[in-house]
């Protein structure tokens, strides 16, 4: 949206792409992301979430990078075994209207007894009472299919950063514990002037849970690029 609203050349570009039903090019994605870190707020760092998600979209963005002499200086990968991820992502239920989150076994509504078996009738947002929902993904099926997808593409990445930028955090621990490791990845690495930071992590790892503590931390916005991209076809 903010490309767009800008009346940039590549945010005029991505916004007829969307609307014409076309999938927006790696080119036109780098292009919104060089014009975001340009901004004042990326002066010291920032923070890619969502982005690359292909081997291809990750030398691209190096290339980008090398032109003002920077690269990715750092990239959080939050692991979790398959079968915790499926239980967290299996047991959410959401609100619709507020999209407020819930969980049958770590965040249940009121409304819940703990026992029964969930549904629409016994999981109720706390704050309007209205019925809470799953997502067609959020199944034991469809959570397979993201994983293996999410593997698939992931790895090349990763190999391709190398055991130097890339640090693997456990995030199968307690919240707190999983911030401190992440603290201890960031501050272990050499200090350019410009921070580079990437998070990857499969649906349910909590890789949007640490991603407001950094921010928190260390005031790096957060840039998502399904946001960015969103966000310009809402802004026409």
């Amino acid at each position: 949206r903010e490309a767009v609203a800008a009346g940039t050349e590549v945010g005029k570009k991505a916004k007829a792409v969307m609307e014409s039903g076309g999938l927006v090019s790696d080119e036109i994605v780098i292009g919104i992301i060089r014009d975001r870190i340009a901004e004042e707020d990326c002066k010291v760092g920032f923070i890619l979430d969502g982005f690359p998600r292909t081997l291809a979209q990750a030398k691209a963005l190096d290339e980008m990078l090398a032109k003002t002499g920077e690269k990715v200086n750092r990239v959080l990968e939050f692991a979790v075994p398959d079968e915790v991820l499926e239980e967290r992502i299996c047991g959410r239920w959401m609100h619709k209207a507020s999209g407020r989150s819930y969980h049958v076994k770590f965040k249940p509504p009121r409304s819940y007894d703990g026992s029964s078996a969930a549904s629409a009738s016994n999981m109720l947002d706390d704050e309007t009472g209205e019925a809470l929902y799953q997502r067609g993904d959020d199944t034991a099926e469809a959570l397979k299919k993201r994983l293996a997808g999410y593997h698939g593409d992931t790895v090349p990445i990763l190999n391709h950063y190398g055991p130097n930028v890339c640090a693997k955090v456990d995030g199968n621990q307690e919240l707190s514990k999983v911030a401190e490791d992440v603290a201890y990845a960031m501050a272990s690495y050499y200090k350019p002037a410009r921070k580079v930071l990437m998070l990857f992590g499969p649906p349910g790892a909590g890789k949007g849970t640490q991603a407001e503590i950094i921010v928190a931390r260390t005031g790096y916005p957060q840039l998502s690029t399904g946001d960015m991209l969103r966000e310009a076809v809402a802004a026409g």
